[in-house]
Order: C-alpha cells, then sequence, then structure tokens
C-alpha cells in the first residue's frame, strides 16, 4: 500500500515538474506577443498566466464537474489550448518579435491575418474574466453524486433467506382454532306418558338415545326501515278539506290569469294549486279551451 502511494505521488510530482518547465517555454512567446499589441511591461509578464493559467483552472474544473458542466469545461480547456498554441506558432515564425523590434500592433505581413491575431490576443484576457469566473461559479455549486455501493452476494444472500428453517422465522405458524362445542339441553318430559318403546332383552346393552333437535327457521334481520302498515291517525292526516272539482278550476284560474300561454303547463297548475298530477292535467285542458288554445 505505501509503495502504491508513493508511485501516485512521484506521477503527480513529475507531472508537475513537466507542466512548469511548459509553462516556462510558453510563457517567453506569449511574453513577446503582449508586448507587441501594445502591453506594458508589468501587463506583458503577467499575460502568459491570463491564458495558460485559465488552462490549468478548466483542466481542474474537468476532474470535479460532470454533465454538461464538464463538457462546458472541456470546450474552454480545448479552444485555450488552440490560442496558446496559435500564438506560439507566430512567435516562431516572425523572429523580430524576439527582439521586440517589430511594429506595434503588427503580428503578420497579411492584413487580414494580423487583424485576426490581434483580436485573438487581445480577447483572450477577456475572455480568461468571463470564463474562468463561469467555471469557479460551477465548481462552488457543483453537488458531487452520492456512490452507492453495489450488492455483491445478492444471490447469495437470497439463497439463504430460502434455505431457513420455519422455526427461525420471525413469525411462528398459527395454533390451530379449536370449536367451541356447546352442549344442547336434554329434552324434559312433561307429564305421564306412556312409554311405546318396546322393552328390550336382558343382558342386552342399552344404547344411549339422543333426542332429535328441532330445527326452526329465524327471519334474517333487515337494515331497511319498515314502512307503516294500518290506518293512518287523524292527527297524522293533513288538515287541508277535500276540494271540489270546481273548486280545483276557479283556484287555478285565479292563479294562472296573469300567466303566458307557454307558462301554462300541468306541472307549473298542480304545484300552484297543490293537486294531483291527473287534476293538474284536466285543470290545464280546461284552461287551455277557455283561452282558445289548443289541448295537447
Amino acid at each position: 500500500m505505501n509503495l502504491h502511494r508513493k508511485g501516485r505521488a512521484a506521477l503527480v510530482l513529475a507531472l508537475v515538474v513537466v507542466v512548469a518547465m511548459a509553462f516556462r517555454v510558453s510563457w517567453n512567446a506569449l511574453r513577446d506577443i503582449a508586448g507587441a499589441i501594445g502591453a506594458d511591461g508589468t501587463a506583458a509578464t503577467l499575460y502568459p498566466f491570463v491564458v495558460d493559467g485559465l488552462m490549468a483552472l478548466a483542466l481542474i474544473a474537468t476532474l470535479v464537474l460532470a454533465g454538461r458542466d464538464r463538457t462546458f469545461a472541456l470546450r474552454v480547456l480545448a479552444a485555450y489550448t488552440i490560442a496558446s498554441l496559435v500564438l506560439n506558432y507566430v512567435h516562431g515564425l516572425v523572429p523580430e518579435l524576439h527582439g521586440r523590434s517589430v511594429d506595434w500592433g503588427r503580428l503578420a505581413t497579411w492584413d487580414p491575418a494580423n487583424w485576426a491575431l490581434v483580436l485573438l490576443a487581445t480577447s483572450l484576457p477577456v475572455g480568461s474574466i468571463y470564463f474562468g469566473s463561469d467555471l469557479v461559479a460551477k465548481v462552488l455549486h457543483h453537488r458531487p453524486t452520492p456512490i452507492t455501493e453495489p450488492i455483491v452476494n445478492a444471490e447469495e444472500s437470497t439463497n439463504t433467506e430460502r434455505n431457513r428453517s420455519r422455526s427461525d422465522l420471525a413469525v411462528s405458524t398459527p395454533a390451530p382454532i379449536t370449536p367451541n362445542v356447546t352442549a344442547l339441553p336434554r329434552a324434559v318430559a312433561v307429564g305421564f306418558l306412556k312409554s311405546t318403546i318396546p322393552a328390550k332383552p336382558a343382558g342386552a346393552i342399552e344404547q344411549p338415545t339422543v333426542p332429535p333437535v328441532e330445527r326452526r327457521a329465524i327471519a334474517a334481520e333487515s337494515t331497511r326501515p319498515r314502512r307503516a302498515t294500518g290506518r293512518v291517525p287523524e292527527v297524522a292526516r293533513t288538515s287541508r278539506p277535500k276540494r271540489t272539482p270546481d273548486e280545483l278550476l276557479t283556484e287555478a284560474r285565479k292563479a294562472t290569469a296573469e300567466w303566458p300561454d307557454a307558462r301554462l303547463t300541468a306541472e307549473g297548475i298542480r304545484r300552484e294549486v297543490r293537486t294531483s298530477p291527473a287534476n293538474a292535467r284536466s285543470l290545464r285542458d280546461t284552461l287551455r279551451t277557455e283561452r282558445g288554445l289548443q289541448v295537447a
């Protein structure tokens, strides 16, 4: 275990040394490029940290983030790697940049190429501010997904549970239910009745006689309310006297005097006069005839 840790530590240390030397080589080229686009001595010295430093930050973010955030960090790393490679390539093609004798703002002899290179060199610091802040915010708000340990011996545990005996189970077998047997009372003879059972010979074993049990039908109890039967008492009856057909017609005429023809129905007359449906239909026909309407 100790050898494994020492090997990993040696590998990380070697990687740091290689990256530091590569940064020193790239730092020389990026410093000269920054001086050519108008940066002063301090800005030219810090310019390599802006480009190559963001590359290191994006590399660390790819190791922490996951999903779309990791894809974004990889794209930033690739973009700044290509930009640093292009600027280092231009530094190797223009010897005047080494002695800083090149004209200010001139990185190529062809104007379109020069404009593109100057735009690239000047936009890298602004991009470092934007992309670096975004990567740091994503890393700070990242919530790592908890790693759940897989069940290695799932099949073995299932077989063990199946092979357990019934006595090891948490719930035991319920005890058998014994019926509650109640002895029925024997019938008692009332009065002096002459026995009709023939006499048995001597020495015969008398068998016990079991009286027959009388079965009676018991009506099932109903939960529905029973309807009242019999004659309705006088108190429960309505106090309104029974009206004659003429009285009903008079009341209907008064009640429907101001009704329109469309409202003159049997149901409306029945509710207004409070009579039976048959009387209401008869009153409707009479009233419609008096108004000269067609009888339905």
